[in-house]
């Protein structure tokens, strides 16, 4: 599966504990990545400061499902179960 272009959940949805670019002390499930653009996409993709769990993440459809809307809830889902 591609990445849905313009989505945005797995940078919204899940926390970060690792330091990066605007984010010194990680991010907290559910607040907005400061490193997406306005139209939802990553300003760090392809750079050596993307957090590896971000480079990680890999767009599959159980995960994402068939629109942003379903990936916010499955994301954010999964963020409650093992956060």
């Amino acid at each position: 599966m591609e990445c849905r272009l313009h989505c945005g959940a797995c940078c919204i949805a899940p926390s970060i504990s690792s330091s990066f670019p605007l984010h010194p002390n990680g991010k907290a499930a559910g607040e907005r990545c400061k490193n997406l653009s306005d139209d939802n996409l990553c300003k760090l993709f392809g750079l050596p400061e993307r957090p590896a769990v971000c480079h990680d993440f890999k767009a599959v459809e159980w995960a994402c499902g068939k629109t942003s809307a379903e990936a916010m809830a499955i994301l954010t889902e999964m963020e409650t179960l093992t956060g």
